[in-house]
C-alpha cells in the first residue's frame, strides 16, 4: 500500500497504520491487512468507476445482515472516497478451521436469519453479485421476481457476450411457468445471497462470520443452493439448518433453478466453462415437455 493512502487511512481511524501486507481473496477490491497501536484492521479498496457503489452496496448488506442479530458480520469503521480509490475498513476477523460444531453453529445461525420473514421480495437499491449489477425491484411475487430480475437479466448478458444463443434462451412466460409450478408460495426472508465456503469465516472464538454479501429478500432456499454449487458446506452444516428450517418437497429441483442465476453469473465473469451447466439445466427445466 502506497504511502498516501496509508497515511489518509491512519487519519481517518485516527490512528497511524503501523504496518500493512496484501491479503488473497480480492477478485475485485484489493484487500489490504492493517495494524494500528489500537486494533488490527482490513482495508477493501477499489478504484473502478463502479468502485464507491460497489463498496457502499457491500456496507449495506453486511449491516443489514447485522442488523438481525443472528449471524455475525465483522463490524465497519468506514467507508470512504480518498482521491481516486473508494475504501472499506472492517474490523479484522483472526479465523480458524472450521470444526463440525463451528458448522454446526453457522448452519443453525443462517436459519435463524432465514426464519425472520420479510415484507417483500427484492431490496431497496441494486447492489452487486461480483463485479455485475444485480438489480432488486421489488415483485408482489418471488417467481416474477426470480425471473425478471435474477434470470432474464444474466440471461441477456449472456446472449449480448456470444456465451449464449438467443434460440436457447426461454421466452419469459416459460421462465415464470416453471418457476410458479416448482417455486410458488414461497415468502421473503433476508439472503446473504453468494453463499459460497469463501464468504463465510470462523474466529479464533468460534464465531461464525459472513463476508460479502449480495444480500436481497428471496427464498431461503437460494443460499442452500449456492452453498452446495462449488464442493457444498459440511453435512453438519445442512443438518444444523434443517434442525431449525424443514425443507418442503422439491428442493432438489428448485436448487438447480437456483444455481441457474449463479452458473449465468460465472458464465458471464469467467467464459464459457461454465456454458454447458448453463444449457444443461436450460434443456432439463424449459424445454417442451420438461
Amino acid at each position: 500500500m502506497d504511502p498516501i493512502l496509508k497515511s489518509e487511512i491512519g487519519h481517518l481511524l485516527g490512528t497511524p497504520v503501523i504496518a500493512s501486507r496484501p491479503l488473497s481473496g480480492g477478485d475485485i477490491s484489493n484487500v489490504t491487512y492493517l495494524e494500528t497501536a489500537v486494533g488490527r484492521f482490513i482495508c477493501k479498496w477499489n478504484s473502478g468507476p463502479r468502485a464507491m457503489s460497489l463498496l457502499q452496496a457491500e456496507k449495506e448488506g453486511l449491516e443489514a445482515i447485522a442488523q438481525t442479530q443472528t449471524v455475525k458480520t465483522p463490524e465497519i469503521f468506514h467507508c470512504a472516497q480518498v482521491g481516486d480509490r473508494a475504501l472499506l475498513i472492517m474490523e479484522y476477523i483472526e479465523r480458524k478451521k472450521p470444526a463440525p460444531e463451528d458448522m454446526r453453529t453457522l448452519g443453525e445461525h443462517l436459519a435463524a436469519l432465514h426464519e425472520i420473514k420479510q415484507e417483500a421480495f427484492g431490496w431497496q437499491s441494486q447492489n452487486y453479485i461480483g463485479s455485475l449489477v444485480q438489480n432488486n425491484r421489488p415483485a408482489p411475487n418471488w417467481p416474477e421476481f426470480f425471473t425478471r430480475e435474477r434470470l432474464q437479466p444474466q440471461m441477456r448478458l449472456a446472449v449480448e457476450s456470444g456465451f449464449l444463443q438467443q434460440e436457447e434462451v426461454p421466452a419469459y412466460d416459460v421462465l415464470e411457468t416453471v418457476l410458479r409450478d416448482r417455486c410458488g408460495g414461497v415468502q421473503p426472508s433476508l439472503l446473504h445471497g453468494d453463499l459460497w465456503n469463501g464468504n463465510f469465516l470462523i474466529s479464533r472464538d468460534r464465531h461464525p462470520y459472513l463476508i460479502d454479501p449480495a444480500v436481497y429478500r428471496g427464498h431461503n432456499e437460494v443460499d442452500l443452493a449456492m452453498s452446495h454449487l462449488f464442493g457444498g458446506f459440511s453435512s453438519d452444516f445442512y443438518s444444523a439448518y434443517h434442525s431449525v428450517l424443514k425443507s418442503p418437497a422439491g428442493e432438489e429441483a428448485r436448487r438447480d433453478l437456483y444455481q441457474l442465476y449463479y452458473l449465468l453469473v460465472h458464465l458471464n465473469l469467467f467464459g464459457r466453462s461454465y456454458y454447458p451447466a448453463v444449457r444443461q439445466t436450460l434443456r432439463s427445466y424449459f424445454r417442451p415437455g420438461s
